[in-house]
């Protein structure tokens, strides 16, 4: 959420904002309201002096005048429940706008309408250029009898999947590499909760927008997280943390969960687009100062190159343009991996900064050490790693000739010390 005071100094920066991240949002109408908001409040505190006052004075009067103070008296309550009505009647209209107006980018962000005109930063690693007709991860899973979606479709429905034997020892010897980078980087382990009350997705930034990719449960008023962004990031929810406590670094493994709302018909092969996955999580919760913001956002940036530098995945990083931008976030990195069956890198990683978007919505806040004031923190996130998705490049670029797919070294200790996935599950 924005500071009301900020809008009202520029709303041109706003419109602009909701403009370039193409979120409806109507500005003048939220200031509208807003100034007869401001005025029943100023209205409101107004009265409440006179109340005061009239109520310290009564005591002292004769008795003469003593109805006519109390006649003003009540008339005072009756004006002030009637500004109140009033102002319960507006309030949830402003809550509701607010809640919509979307973060400005910083000024280096590319301007674009989506994903399709974010910019190339760099590439890393190399493509593998292979002297065989190489099979696709689905082709190399069910010849090696490690995948089945034909079973998990069956159980669950569509962009649901099986992985077995050595295919789910994969699986879990990426997500506990990561891990164990991360937690070797001096980032905090956390096993969280996977199911948020409302709230908490309007905290971090999740409602309004995306509740038609959220898994709710409308009964309990829960919902399943798509990310432990979700329950890391709002675990000081309503706290006032101490200057020398942060930054606080976080990282959590945990399954998450997305509808896939509005892709019915795209990416529906494998295991690139799915309503389950697991995910090593990082999150930094840091002091309200841009260069420190910046600072951590190369740090978790770098952290999850790291990772798949150590797989061996060639990759990309690029700058996500604003209208692929989500509300809350001011700017973000995408990392994608080379995947030889899609022909191109496709999205991996997301590495996103919000300033104080998140921690002003949850009142997450630290007193600083010059000022003595309670300032809102500044959250930052991104991927460590996501699988099954990176198991596509990995089947894919470690297959060989035979049919079998080479283990990458750093996953081996997490394999039995096993070299290739072969049909044979030892």
């Amino acid at each position: 959420m924005i500071d009301i005071k900020v809008i009202r100094e520029n709303p041109e920066k706003f419109k602009k904002a909701a403009k370039d991240k193409r979120f409806e949002v109507d500005i003048d109408k939220l200031l509208e309201i807003d100034s007869v908001l401001k005025g029943h409040k100023q209205q409101l505190q107004e009265i409440t002096t006179e109340k005061n006052k009239l109520g310290k004075s009564i005591p002292t009067l004769a008795d003469s005048e003593k109805k006519a103070a109390l006649d003003g008296l009540a008339s005072l309550k009756e004006n002030e429940a009637g500004i109140n009505d009033k102002v319960k009647r507006l309030q949830p209209e402003y809550d509701s706008l607010m809640q919509q107006v979307p973060q400005p980018t910083d000024d280096e962000v590319p301007v674009g309408k989506d994903d399709t005109e974010n910019v190339e930063l760099r590439k890393e690693g190399t493509i593998r250029e292979f002297d065989f007709e190489p099979k696709d991860h689905m082709e190399l899973g069910l010849a090696l009898d490690i995948i089945d979606v034909e079973r998990g479709v069956k159980l669950a429905g569509t962009r649901n999947y099986f992985l077995k034997g050595d295919g789910a020892l994969l699986h879990w010897a990426v997500l506990r590499f990561s891990l164990d980078y991360m937690v070797g980087k001096g980032y905090e382990p956390m096993m969280v909760p996977l199911l948020a009350r409302d709230e908490v997705m309007r905290g971090t930034g999740y409602f309004p927008g995306s509740e038609e990719q959220t898994y709710q449960m409308e009964r309990d008023e829960l919902s399943l997280v798509g990310t432990a962004e979700v329950p890391m990031t709002a675990y000081h929810m309503g706290e006032i943390l101490k200057v020398d406590e942060l930054p606080k670094k976080y990282v959590s493994l945990s399954s998450c969960f997305r509808r896939e709302a509005g892709a019915a018909g795209k990416d529906t092969y494998g295991l690139y687009r799915i309503h389950q996955f697991d995910k090593v999580e990082q999150v930094v919760i840091c002091e309200n100062d841009d260069d420190q913001s910046a600072k951590f956002h190369e740090e978790i940036l770098a952290n999850s190159e790291a990772v798949m530098q150590a797989m061996g995945l060639p990759y990309r990083v690029v700058a996500v343009c604003s209208g692929d931008l989500g509300r809350g976030q001011a700017k973000k990195y995408d990392i994608e991996a080379w995947m030889p069956s899609r022909d191109n890198y496709c999205e991996t990683h997301s590495a996103s900064k919000f300033y104080e978007f998140q921690a002003r919505r949850m009142n997450m806040r630290y007193k600083d050490a010059k000022t003595k004031k309670n300032m809102f923190c500044h959250t930052l996130n991104n991927t460590v790693i996501a699988s099954p998705r990176v198991l596509i490049p990995i089947l894919e670029l470690y297959q060989n000739k035979d049919g079998s797919v080479t283990i990458p070294k750093v996953l081996r200790p997490y394999m039995g010390n096993k070299e290739k996935i072969t049909k044979e599950y030892i």
